[in-house]
């Protein structure tokens, strides 16, 4: 139990004092204990249990959820119920509508979700797996708001201790112990055999190189975003508008680019993370490692190849990444 507070009222402290927070509930352990927690850590705690409605009984397991959190001594508790769609497989789905759900209730205030030292673990070696690079294996952070995650410097044992202390019954989630989810299997399997094998440590091992990735990768983000600053060009440009005479002309938004030349100055690891940066502030999300592989091809290994397509546009137009005229540019193509 003291584990569980006191990884609470650190996060309290590290965001500037007490204050009314929402927290996710899912009726288990992890988010029950956090609760407990955070109802005598934070001024006022409201607890928000989002109903997937992916199970027949999930209705009765929402009630039950509001229950505890009501006797645990939240100034209230609601259940918001969603529609999970099927883009990009259940799980990214009922994550999807989780968040939104909880955007949507929280009136501000920030938003604490109970995942633990454990949870952590199994990211990072979910990303390791991907093989996407160091971004890819950070593992989540206590505070991106409006989320905030206390309890990854905490053992998910120790959240179900505290909720035994406190004589409460969680809930078991039948998809944590459903073997067709990979995490599941990461959780059951690869975990348990890698602290047999290494001898203990491992969690909180992989949980350590997160951290300290996290700690390089804002110092890279910095200089890669002064990078993309230098490298932006917005050239003057005029065009002719439809429709007016020619020679009438006025000066036209310039595009948002990148200089090819002040790009390959700078070391590959740099000039992916300034593209990562620009194409996100356009808009493109969901990059791979081979869009930036081939989107830095464009920059140091340029012969003549053609752009590469990204994620994003629309039905009849598709977002390419192109090189013209010494810069990158993202240029909308009709879908073929």
């Amino acid at each position: 139990m003291l584990a569980v507070r006191r990884g609470v009222r650190e996060w309290v402290a590290e965001r500037g004092g007490r204050g009314p927070v929402v927290v996710g509930l899912s009726g288990g352990a992890d988010s029950l204990a956090l609760v407990a927690a955070a109802v005598v850590e934070t001024a006022e705690v409201t607890a928000v249990v989002v109903d997937h409605r992916l199970q027949e009984d999930s209705g009765a397991v929402a009630d039950r959820a509001v229950a505890h959190a009501m006797a645990l001594g939240c100034v209230g508790a609601m259940v918001v119920p969603v529609d999970v769609g099927r883009a990009g497989g259940v799980e990214a789905a009922a994550r999807a509508a989780r968040y939104a759900a909880l955007e949507s209730v929280r009136d501000g205030r920030p938003v604490l979700l109970g995942h633990t030292l454990d949870d952590q673990a199994e990211t990072v070696l979910l990303g390791l797996a991907r093989g996407s690079g160091g971004r890819s294996i950070q593992g989540m952070v206590a505070w991106n708001s409006p989320w905030g995650r206390p309890l990854l410097g905490v053992r998910r044992a120790q959240t179900v201790r505290m909720c035994a202390d406190l004589g409460i019954e969680p809930w078991h989630d039948p998809h944590n112990a459903d073997r067709k989810y990979t995490r599941v299997r990461v959780r059951d399997e690869v975990l348990p055999l890698l602290e047999d094998v290494l001898g203990g440590g491992v969690a909180q091992a992989l949980a350590r190189t997160a951290d300290q990735l996290r700690e390089d990768g804002a110092v890279l983000d910095a200089y890669a975003t002064e990078l993309m600053r230098k490298a932006r060009s917005h050239p003057a440009g005029t065009a002719t508008l439809p429709g007016r005479p020619d020679g009438d002309t006025e000066i036209a938004d310039p595009p948002d680019t990148l200089s090819i030349e002040i790009l390959a100055t700078a070391p590959p690891a740099l000039r992916r993370r300034a593209v990562r940066a620009w194409l996100a502030d356009q808009g493109v999300t969901g990059l791979m490692n081979a869009h930036l592989q081939a989107i830095d091809e464009l920059v140091s290994n340029w012969h003549g190849q053609g752009g590469v397509a990204v994620a994003g546009g629309s039905r009849d137009h598709r977002l390419v990444v192109t090189r013209e005229h010494g810069t990158l540019a993202v240029r909308a193509q009709p879908r073929i």
